[in-house]
């Protein structure tokens, strides 16, 4: 029996089977061989054979398996080269085939067999590339399908798709281009047909990113004003993608490219002129009656990303002209008012988004004399607006108010202040026409917005909207009223003894406003105002428990939030924020208290249900109706109406939501993963800290692909690098570590994103920490770092202390420290063998520090010592393996090698025994011999 298991023997039987042809018996054979085997070189022949047997039976996988396993053991092995050579052929992967017999014709250069096949393989690879690459046929190709009456639809949607791709490849963008691609593109879009315009459109905002030339030639081919009659068209999704085109033309003109053109560049013409002809048409689209709603918002989001560039960009004199023809335009859609007859095609967002525009414009001037100019044309043509003979007009100017109150609100304030408009507001409410009375109501409502100058408008409009909420018979009116009202009452903000209102009445208010918000017949503009209400009355604690416990009002809130209308985005933020009490909150010293008392100044109180265990349960109540799938929809506003101030709120609430640990899967599993990625990279600096804070906490405690799927995980790093500063807070520090530890435990791609972000740096130093806690979260981060090549030469390099902190760590007196540190020193020695005598030179109190890592009574420390003694004996330093073996470790080892087999302790004591072995082979010690 025990000559039938002999390896040899078995091997030579398969070779007499397959030379009778009988390769099933063959493979039984060396089957049985290769599981007995224990000579490395043998096995190898063995695994050669049964290659061959494979190659026969035309299982071309297991046939390149074998001969792999073969090469690994002699990477000259010539038989198994081939054999793999023949076998990667049958499988199609000729270029990893013509490798392995380019080895083997180097080997023996005369053999013809060789020399014919790297030849075959070589003119095969290259036909293969000419019909793949060809770069008229595949594109043309595409262009055949899309064209063609009877394709199918899926088959359409590839091409399409396909042409899209390519075109994101430099090479491929030029490919389409050189083979009339322009053209053939343009008569994709005349079809008239959505989704051929679409793919048409995606595939010339390919070709226009990043390089200038060819973005200019566009421009020339396809014409100004057919891209933006494009982007008129009345459909979302066109819109959008004829907006990225105009953004992509405009990063490849302003910058962006940094191409050396050489020959070409005397044709690279000035952009300028391009730059200007885009502007004037995009501000001719913003106030034009053949522009849909959606073409409007797309061409104002465009002038708000790119204004400034824009201005700066064309000449002074242009941009005087610019402005005052531009500001005009923008005001014109301001003052629309839907509900007249004739106004400019609009979306629910078009007036908040001309509002944000005008904000923006303001905020870049540069001086005094611009603001005023700025100043001027608003109030020149709000006064030219103004008839009290045609109602329609003044409604307009009225309208025109509201919206530089939402934008630059200084503006929009100071006229309010001016001769006449507050007169011609009050004779508005009392007008007979509903329509009339709403703008008026909108106007006093964003009058209202600051507490400061509020009591200008508290005088006069409080009673202004009472009256008007008893006497309506008019929802819409009425909530707007109530609205006006709400805002005026909670100008005290959360200070619980600054109310305006009687007691009780806030709570009367928000039970109103959540009514209408439930109620289904109420038109959404008007349900929106119920919102806007509630961004006000969540201030007051006893509305915020009240709200949470309302399950349908923060269901229809969240359905409103999902909604194409993105104007609600603020305003469901401020409730979110006031319900999980996540604003900034001022620090109250406990003297300034007594002091403020004594001096009869007002001193700030604090609500009893604003303590943290109400505010703990309404997060979970929050959390249970769904909070988070809005969250997301909410960040997703590809919008200039998602302003930096509403993304740091959506990041408060975000924090306030993963507070308890057990909620992060609920999050997760929502997709909130995702959304703080955008939080985290764009916005206010408190914003992106906060947000990134949040990925922090995600990322310590779950599975990375399923937070972040795809390649969404290595966006993860940067934020988490952010918050390795000093500036930031111990818990901020410690959480990005924990994250960062969790990631690079999960793939070498991620450790070397980890190290490509700058973090090591960083890492290191909160190694030093004092914090426990940090400097365990740094070493720990460390440990699962040093697999990684550039971690490990920083360890090589000479003039620094790493080294020697690691292994000073491995002598402090925590458990789960030690074990991150000398895990990383167990790592990094086995890597490095030259750290092992590095490791001896750095600190005197190696030796002791290692031998109280073998004798820890924590039997994962101890594995982790034994294992750096056996890289230390391994490490090819003679020397060294001496000076272990003459010290007391000999002894630790004999002793915790003898002991008896104990599956709590097993790993350590197959340590040390294999330490004890490797002492045998390098002769240090001898077997030792039991007495006859």
């Amino acid at each position: 029996y025990a000559e039938v298991l002999n390896p040899i023997q078995l091997k030579e039987e398969g070779n007499k089977h397959f030379q009778a042809g009988d390769i099933d018996k063959a493979i039984e054979c060396y089957t049985k061989a290769i599981k007995v085997c224990q000579d490395k070189k043998v096995l190898a022949v063995i695994y050669r054979n049964r290659s061959a047997c494979y190659l026969k039976k035309e299982n071309y996988v297991n046939a390149a398996s074998d001969a792999t396993k073969a090469i690994d053991v002699d990477a000259k092995d010539i038989k198994a080269l081939y054999r793999r050579c023949q076998a990667l052929e049958k499988l199609g992967k000729l270029d990893m085939a013509f490798k392995d017999v380019q080895r083997c014709a180097t080997l023996e250069p005369k053999n013809k067999a060789f020399l014919e096949t790297l030849r075959r393989l070589g003119a095969e690879i290259q036909s293969k590339l000419k019909t793949t690459f060809s770069t008229d046929s595949r594109v043309q190709n595409m262009f055949d399908i899309l064209f063609d009456e009877e394709s199918e639809k899926d088959k359409k949607e590839k091409a399409a798709n396909n042409l899209i791709v390519l075109s994101r490849e430099d090479a491929g963008a030029e490919r389409i281009f050189q083979n009339n691609g322009v053209t053939l593109l343009l008569n994709m879009i005349e079809t008239g047909k959505p989704e051929m315009i679409l793919a048409a459109v995606r595939t010339l905002s390919g070709m226009c990113t990043g390089h200038k030339a060819r973005a200019m030639a566009i421009i020339q081919m396809v014409g100004v004003d057919k891209m933006c009659s494009i982007m008129a068209v009345d459909n979302e999704e066109i819109a959008l993608a004829a907006c990225n085109l105009f953004q992509c033309i405009n990063d490849s003109l302003t910058g962006g490219d940094t191409r050396e053109y050489g020959k070409e560049a005397d044709l690279v013409m000035d952009p300028s002129k391009d730059l200007k002809t885009i502007l004037l048409s995009l501000l001719e689209m913003v106030a034009s009656k053949k522009v849909s709603g959606h073409g409007r918002d797309q061409a104002l989001n465009l002038l708000s990303k790119n204004v400034p560039r824009f201005l700066s960009d064309t000449n002074h004199s242009t941009s005087v002209f610019v402005f005052s023809l531009g500001l005009k335009k923008i005001l014109k859609v301001c003052g629309q008012v839907p509900e007249l007859p004739d106004q400019l095609p609009l979306t629910e967002n078009t007036q908040l988004i001309a509002s944000v525009l005008l904000n923006k414009l303001y905020d870049d001037l540069k001086c005094d004399p611009e603001r005023n100019n700025f100043r001027d044309i608003c109030d020149e043509y709000i006064k030219s607006k103004i008839d009290p003979k045609d109602m329609d007009k003044t409604i307009h100017a009225i309208n025109c108010i509201s919206g530089l109150l939402q934008g630059p609100f200084d503006v929009g304030n100071a006229l309010v202040g001016r001769q006449g408009i507050m007169e011609m507001m009050v004779a508005l409410c009392g007008s007979e026409r509903e329509v009339d009375q709403m703008v008026a109501v909108e106007a006093l409502i964003h009058a209202s917005s600051k507490m400061s100058r509020a009591s200008f408008i508290i005088t006069n409009g409080v009673s202004l909207l009472k009256d008007i909420y008893k006497k309506t018979k008019n929802e819409k009116i009425k909530i707007r009223a109530l609205v006006g009202l709400c805002k005026l009452g909670s100008a005290g903000g959360d200070d619980y003894s600054l109310r305006q209102f009687a007691e009780g009445s806030t709570e009367k208010l928000a039970k109103q406003c959540r009514k209408w918000l439930c109620n289904p017949q109420i038109d959404t503009k008007t349900r929106k105002w119920a919102i806007e209400g509630l961004a006000y009355l969540t201030n007051d604690a006893d509305v915020k428990d009240d709200f949470v416990d309302d399950e349908p009002a923060m269901q229809a809130m969240f359905e409103l939030a999902k909604s194409r209308d993105k104007t609600i985005l603020y305003a469901v933020a401020c409730i979110l924020v006031n319900c999980t009490n996540s604003y900034e909150k001022k620090e109250i010293l406990p003297e300034l208290v007594q002091l403020a008392k004594f001096s009869k100044q007002h001193v700030p109180e604090q609500h009893p249900k604003d303590k943290k265990d109400f505010v703990d349960k309404r997060v979970k109540r929050l959390l249970k109706a769904g909070v988070t799938s809005a969250l997301v929809v909410m960040v997703k506003a590809e919008n200039i109406i998602l302003t930096d101030q509403t993304k740091e709120m959506l990041a408060r609430v975000f924090l306030a939501l993963s507070e308890d640990p057990r909620d992060r899967g609920t999050i997760v599993a929502q997709g909130g993963g995702k959304a703080l990625i955008p939080l985290a990279l764009e916005g206010t600096e408190a914003g992106k800290v906060k947000a990134s804070h949040v990925i922090a906490k995600i990322a310590a405690i779950s599975n990375p692909e399923i937070a972040f799927p795809g390649e969404r995980v290595y966006e993860v790093i940067r934020p988490l690098v952010n918050l390795l500063h000093t500036d930031r807070e111990g818990m901020q520090n410690y959480e990005a570590l924990r994250g960062l530890t969790n990631l690079a435990g999960f793939s070498e791609k991620l450790r070397v994103k980890i190290v490509k972000e700058k973090a090591l740096s960083e890492i290191e130093n909160y190694m030093f920490e004092e914090n426990e806690q940090i400097r365990l979260a740094a070493t720990e981060c460390m440990c699962n770092l040093v697999t990684c090549k550039e971690v490990q030469d920083r360890y090589l390099e000479d003039g620094n202390d790493k080294l020697k902190l690691l292994v000073l760590l491995c002598g402090e007196d925590d458990d789960k420290l030690q074990i991150a540190a000398a895990g990383a020193l167990a790592m990094i020695t086995a890597a490095q063998k030259k750290l092992c005598t590095k490791m001896t030179l750095v600190t005197s109190q190696w030796l002791e520090i290692l031998q109280r890592l073998c004798l820890h009574s924590n039997v994962q420390v101890q594995h982790r010592g034994l294992v750096i003694v056996y890289n230390m004996l391994n490490s090819d330093n003679s020397d060294l393996a001496k000076k272990l073996i003459e010290s007391e470790l000999l002894e630790i080892l004999s002793v915790v090698g003898r002991a008896e087999d104990n599956p709590k302790r097993q790993e350590a004591i197959d340590a040390a025994r294999t330490c004890l072995v490797k002492a045998m082979d390098l002769g240090l010690i001898k077997p030792f011999a039991s007495p006859s």
